[in-house]
């Protein structure tokens, strides 16, 4: 199997450029993610955000995750659960309101360079959509200005610390999954692995590189690429040794109440498809709050549900405005 994609932004804005845009556009196409090195984010920001993020977890998370539940059960297990991730949360919301006041144990100094933090890799996000755009035919601006609703786009991180676990083999770090949004960039552990994506049937380590950030499509991106780009499965699995696995990964979403839908400039694009449009219709909102029920679960039938709801929606009231 080819190797992982890690492409080297900078050589954008020299006489590799077009070259780059194939790589980015080939790992749109076959992977759904790659991996972004000299991306513009300064590697001094990056090791002082991995610092203070796991002190934070030794400081205030560590504890709380031995005496949990998940934690004191494991003992009793003597097969695989399916209903349990082995991993330590928290969330911080940037848009279209801040939340990062209000999280409970953060220190002040924390606040402020996740704040940085997340400023940079909105940046970047903004920056990949339009590459994205370059490369699919579509006018620059268009995946931000879908994603914008009426607000603003909806963009948050997730920060997650992965501890040992002594029966890896029994409970994933992070069960198999799609993410349901847009795209998504993770600064993750570069000491420690775990981070696998399904391709081809099989699954494929996401290398672990110093300073990297890891970009990955959501769902949204395969609904308005009408399938030319997939979203595409991954997990994380648990490790038995080390000091437990970072992963901050944040998600550039549309605003809640965008409508997402196919371009219409990408429809009837791929000839050997035989439906013009295979992708449903919807507010963004309504789409999340399937996913939240089953995400854990394939996502043709989520895309399937929407195309039903589109349909009972249009013979209701009549065509569903896309634009």
């Amino acid at each position: 199997m080819e190797s992982f994609p890690i492409i080297s932004l900078e050589k954008l804005n020299g006489e590799e450029r077009a070259i780059t845009m194939e790589k980015i556009k080939d790992a749109c196409e076959n992977w759904g993610f790659f991996e972004c090195v000299n991306h513009g984010i300064s590697h001094e920001l990056l090791d002082k955000v991995e610092k203070m993020t796991k002190e934070h977890y030794k400081k205030c998370m560590e504890e709380r995750f031995k005496e949990s539940i998940k934690n004191r059960g494991l003992d009793s297990l003597r097969s695989e659960v399916n209903d349990v991730d082995w991993e330590s949360t928290f969330y911080l919301k940037h848009l279209p309101v801040s939340n990062i006041s209000d999280v409970p144990d953060l220190d002040d100094d924390y606040r402020t360079l996740m704040k940085e933090f997340a400023g940079k890799i909105e940046k970047l996000s903004e920056e990949l959509l339009d590459l994205l755009c370059e490369n699919l035919g579509l006018e620059k601006g268009y995946l931000k200005k879908v994603f914008y609703g009426s607000k603003s786009p909806t963009f948050g991180t997730k920060v997650s610390n992965y501890p040992p676990c002594p029966k890896p083999d029994l409970v994933k770090g992070l069960r198999a999954h799609t993410d349901a949004g847009g795209i998504i960039l993770l600064f993750q552990d570069d000491k420690v692995s775990g981070l696998q994506l399904l391709k081809d049937g099989e699954w494929v380590d996401v290398p672990p590189v110093k300073h990297s950030i890891v970009v990955n499509l959501g769902d949204q991106l395969e609904v308005i690429t009408n399938g030319k780009y997939k979203s595409v499965e991954h997990r994380v699995l648990s490790q038995t040794d080390g000091e437990g696995r970072m992963s901050i990964a944040s998600f550039y979403n549309p605003g809640s109440d965008s409508v997402i839908f196919p371009a219409p400039e990408l429809i009837g694009k791929e000839p050997e498809k035989e439906e013009k449009e295979n992708y449903p219709s919807f507010v963004f909102e309504d789409y999340m709050k399937l996913y939240s029920a089953v995400k854990f679960q394939a996502k043709e039938p989520r895309f399937e549900a929407m195309k039903a709801m589109e349909t009972t929606v249009a013979n209701s009231v009549g065509p569903l405005a896309t634009a």
